[in-house]
């Protein structure tokens, strides 16, 4: 975590002199916007701040944030960032990617940044396509999807970014939606008071190649019965009465929806959400539409042993157990040879 500082900021600090170009109506734009709100909020200092990107719509961001940033190569950026993070501990690390970037060419780099519980935030743009590359299907398009690449329907099983997170042994997993800019800008904030990485997931729009993907979880028809805010011990309880909620069957441990007065359920049937969960977490990462509402909020937060952290007490511990090296004692050791 950064240090705090005293000059008061704003967000025109935080908004370099670039032109943002995003589509219009892309999810992205409120994303940055949201973003640039919160770290003037957090009273950090800016010089502190360092966001690195992939290769994707998502990962244009750092160019419009007035901070340090790093627009690395396609699914590369939570390797790039784990070696700033070592480099320098004072800096705050934050990882832009994409459901394309980091979940395929980049999944194997994110599974290991996250199971490090390396310092970093990873936001995630979730919109279900690849966007830059023309709308193909992505990791996480649903079954069905019909684009330039899968034409007839793709017949692949999308795979859920925080459900991944959490099997990765990820020790904060988030998610919001684009447009919901103050849950998502409490999400972000606890991410980033998370000691290790922090996961976010964020449900964003793509006006082009998947328009109103999300509409059902936006619209204020339908939204208060799409999802279900968790918070850390409230009731799961969801719709525009509040009149749903989950509970755990336990004959089978999954997770069902009841509505309260039917047959005498009330409110103390309802399960209540804890946030240091993990298997809870991995069943709310799991919930679709239509037979589940989407969970969104903080998921997960059990805060482990920190990676920086771990890595510098090793070096101090070894160093202090050992005598100053001497590399011509160690050059002039073992099995020499004279070559002439």
């Amino acid at each position: 975590m950064s240090v705090v500082t005293d000059r008061k900021l704003s967000v025109k600090d935080y908004a370099s002199d670039q032109e943002v170009r995003w589509c219009p109506g892309c999810g992205d734009y409120a994303i940055l916007k949201t973003i640039q709100k919160l770290l003037p909020e957090l009273g950090v200092k800016k010089e502190n701040q360092v966001f690195i990107s992939g290769i994707g719509c998502s990962s244009r961001l750092p160019y419009y944030m007035d901070t340090f940033g790093f627009h690395t190569i396609h699914g590369r950026a939570p390797a790039v960032a784990t070696g700033v993070r070592l480099a320098n501990p004072d800096l705050d690390v934050w990882v832009i990617t994409g459901d394309g970037d980091g979940l395929s060419i980049g999944g194997n780099h994110m599974i290991h940044a996250l199971r490090r519980n390396v310092n970093m935030q990873i936001i995630l743009f979730n919109n279900e396509i690849y966007g830059l590359t023309k709308g193909q299907a992505s990791p996480t398009s649903k079954v069905g999807t019909i684009s330039p690449s899968t034409p007839d329907g793709s017949v692949d099983m999308p795979i859920s970014p925080c459900g991944l997170a959490l099997g990765a042994g990820a020790r904060f997993v988030g998610r919001s939606i684009d447009t919901e800019m103050k849950q998502l800008s409490a999400v972000i904030s606890r991410g980033y008071l998370h000691d290790g990485s922090s996961f976010i997931e964020i449900y964003q729009n793509c006006p082009v190649y998947n328009d109103g993907n999300f509409d059902y979880l936006k619209d204020k028809k339908l939204a208060a019965d799409a999802q279900v805010v968790v918070e850390h011990g409230k009731p799961l309880l969801f719709g525009k009465a509040r009149d749903k909620g989950l509970r755990l069957n336990r004959d089978n441990f999954r997770l069902e929806v009841l509505n309260l007065g039917d047959d005498g359920v009330s409110e103390e049937d309802i399960l209540i959400h804890d946030e240091t969960n993990k298997g809870l977490g991995l069943l709310l990462c799991e919930m679709t539409a239509p037979d589940f509402p989407v969970a969104v909020g903080v998921i997960y937060c059990n805060p482990g042993s920190a990676y920086v952290q771990d890595v510098y007490k090793q070096r101090i511990d070894i160093r202090s157990n050992k005598s100053k090296g001497d590399i011509n004692k160690l050059l002039q050791s073992g099995n020499t040879w004279t070559v002439k």
